[in-house]
């Protein structure tokens, strides 16, 4: 967490923001003092439309590579 004067949060609001957009909590001082916290809210989640539309662009998945590449780093007597 880092703490940004009033005076900054007002001179500089757009950069403030994207720090905290960026995923930074700062906290708002005015004369030293702590006043407010800023956060970013939450991410709307994604709709299944939206998500079903991203899949379509995978590629499709090779199950016996896939099987060799896990038989690499797994241990086969588990």
């Amino acid at each position: 967490m880092s703490n940004v004067p009033i005076r900054e949060l007002r001179n500089d609001g757009g950069r403030v923001a994207d720090r905290v957009l960026a995923g930074e909590h700062v906290t708002v001082t005015r004369a030293g003092k702590p006043i407010m916290e800023l956060t970013a809210l939450p991410k709307a989640p994604l709709s299944a439309t939206a998500l079903l539309a991203r899949w379509r662009h995978l590629d499709p998945v090779d199950i016996d590579r896939l099987r060799r590449d896990l038989g690499e780093i797994m241990d086969d007597r588990l």
